[in-house]
């Protein structure tokens, strides 16, 4: 959990004019070789790809490199060169050989996400190994246990931020359930030009700093045209008491964050050929320190096929949420001869990711205009008594922590609420007092949105549990937080002071997780699936990352049969950094 240091950067304060320039910027990310910035400056752009790499051996470089996103020239941490790095092709079965050589003056590492592999191997420094020295290289090595869609990353203080992430595709042994005629990864991430320290650094100072979508004067109006004045002001006054918005829906936002697809702005029109009638799938990874994303193709429907590397039954729809670190493979089905607009805008609406699906280069579609930014309601934060169907009781404060499952009779249980009392200290400003335990809710900004949106209700893993025991015992954690001192943690307790979850090796347990925050939370238990179950116990999808809307409560069954240290963790960047991470154990 050490922080690496950068070289100091000028700050970039929330600009509206970048905003527009970097939309209009027709540029690719990376600039090859370590060119001295004045010259950097005067280069022409490029556009790349992220090379692919296949085979069972792999010798992967970690530099800084002169990269231009926006227009101006900055340092990522590149690896082989590229941000983003080289795609991997793996296939199942096969023992793979991956050399990473640090050429940074900074320890680094790289976490294998989603991937089943021995504690040792996992690259979380200060768990599984020390990270890789300067000039040092570290040998990876392990079997491919499952085919599918996930990506790498480094573990060490901001370098995800810094562009160090890339793809992995999996080969299956046997034919693939949902081949298509062309094969794409659709990498999403977030990039900066300030310093991942300074951007941390302005959200402690100022939580909102990058946030520009505050409630107005003459947004309280037009509530009160449609409300009335009275019930208007109450809620407005509501949220003020609270010292919260309704609109803190990303810490980091499209004021500093340029968006883009496989390492190109929007402007830079990344762009997947096809031939018309051809089935393509879109291998979705988002890769973003900090960013959620809302996906749609105007005109075509998308076909789920696989979530977090695994098939599920196939379900049509129109647009996604993508957590940070989850991935999604669609298949599309083009009709016409046309150029189609892979649209992914921010949770927030503060920018966009834009890619093209066309039968020819050079062509483009509309992009189509971002939805109006959401505002969370007060059963969003868990206070809206009224609303209690497919809810749970919260309890009061000083209730003594329960575990398990009250039944209702037949099939039907009801999760227990409570608070630790350690919630109540000054890193935890919220309690809920209803959670929701609804696979089915979109979340805020795509409800009744005129499409079929995706939820984790419509996600069935092909084949079910891996595990069919029952639960031995349950652990329930609670997403806390103070968005205005921005502190993160479980239960109030954050990382540096928090003991190890101990996991007995070979035991069937069930995590609860309970979002007393007002943000969503990617949760990623490293080294485990996670097998998500609905209210009442049954099983659902099986995910290696899991998101948890405010207020919500989710569940989800683990079998403890990996030994070793691993980490457990929100995947928001700067959560993890400042506290919101465990340690766990399973031995």
């Amino acid at each position: 959990m050490s922080r690496i240091c950068f070289p100091e950067l000028p700050s970039l304060a929330p600009d509206p004019s970048r905003r527009r320039f970097v939309r209009g910027l027709a540029l690719g990310g990376v600039m090859f070789g370590l060119a001295p910035l004045s010259r950097l400056a005067k280069a022409s752009p490029v556009q790349v790809s992220p090379a692919v790499l296949r085979g069972t051996n792999f010798n992967l470089d970690i530099a800084d490199t002169p990269v231009n996103f926006t227009g101006r020239p900055a340092i990522a941490t590149a690896i082989n060169g590229q941000v983003p790095a080289p795609i991997l092709h793996w296939r199942e079965g096969d023992t793979v050989t991956i050399n990473v050589t640090n050429r940074m003056n900074v320890s680094a590492s790289i976490h294998w996400h989603g991937i089943l592999l021995p504690a040792d191997m996992d690259g979380v420094p200060g768990l599984s190994y020390p990270g890789i020295a300067p000039g040092e290289t570290f040998r990876y090595r392990f079997k491919v246990q499952q085919a599918g869609t996930y990506w790498y990353h480094s573990h060490t203080g901001f370098q995800e931020q810094t562009g160090m992430y890339g793809a992995i595709v999996i080969e299956p042994r046997e034919p693939e359930q949902f081949p298509g005629d062309r094969d794409y990864v659709v990498l999403l991430s977030d990039w900066t030009d300030t310093d991942p320290e300074m951007v941390f650094d302005n959200l402690k100072k100022m939580s909102s700093y990058y946030s520009q979508t505050e409630p107005t004067v003459p947004e309280l109006f037009a509530a009160a045209g449609r409300e009335g004045f009275a019930k208007a002001w109450q809620e407005r006054m509501r949220w003020n008491r609270m010292r919260m918005s309704p609109r803190d829906l990303s810490d980091v936002t499209g004021y500093t964050y340029t968006y883009l697809t496989n390492g190109m702005p929007p402007e830079g029109n990344w762009t997947g050929l096809f031939k018309r009638g051809e089935k393509v799938r879109l291998r979705f990874i988002n890769g973003s320190a900090m960013t959620y994303f809302d996906v749609r193709i105007p005109g075509l429907k998308m076909t789920v096929v696989a979530a977090d590397g695994q098939n599920v039954d196939p379900v049509s729809i129109d647009e996604f949420r993508i957590a940070v670190a989850e991935t999604l493979d669609v298949i599309v089905s083009p009709s016409d001869d046309r150029a189609y607009t892979i649209f992914a805008q921010a949770i927030d609406r503060s920018g966009y990711a834009a890619g093209t699906l066309a039968p020819r280069e050079g062509l483009r579609a509309e992009t189509p205009p971002m939805d109006p930014v959401p505002s969370l309601s007060m059963a969003d934060m868990g206070m809206d008594m009224s609303k209690m169907a497919g809810m749970t009781a919260a309890g009061k404060q000083g209730t003594q922590p329960m575990t398990g499952m009250k039944s209702m009779g037949g099939n039907q249980t009801v999760p227990i609420n409570f608070h630790y009392p350690t919630e109540y200290g000054p890193s935890n400003t919220n309690r809920i007092e209803v959670a929701s335990t609804a696979l089915d809710d979109p979340g805020a900004g795509l409800r009744h949105n005129g499409r079929r949106v995706l939820n984790y209700a419509d996600l069935h893993t092909i084949g079910g549990p891996i595990d069919l025991r029952e639960p031995e015992r349950a652990i329930e954690l609670h997403l806390t937080g103070n968005m205005e001192r921005y502190m993160w943690s479980f239960n109030g307790v954050p990382y540096s002071q928090a003991k190890p979850i101990l996991f007995h090796y070979g035991e069937r347990l069930r995590i609860i997780l309970v979002n007393d925050t007002m943000m969503n939370h990617p949760i990623h238990l490293h080294g485990m699936w996670s097998e998500i179950e609905t209210a009442e116990g049954h099983f659902q999808v099986r995910k290696h990352v899991v998101n948890v809307r405010p207020a919500q409560r989710i569940s989800y069954r683990v079998s403890a049969d990996a030994r070793g240290r691993w980490a457990y963790h929100c995947h928001l960047l700067y959560h993890m950094d400042v506290g919101m991470f465990r340690a766990v154990v399973v031995a």
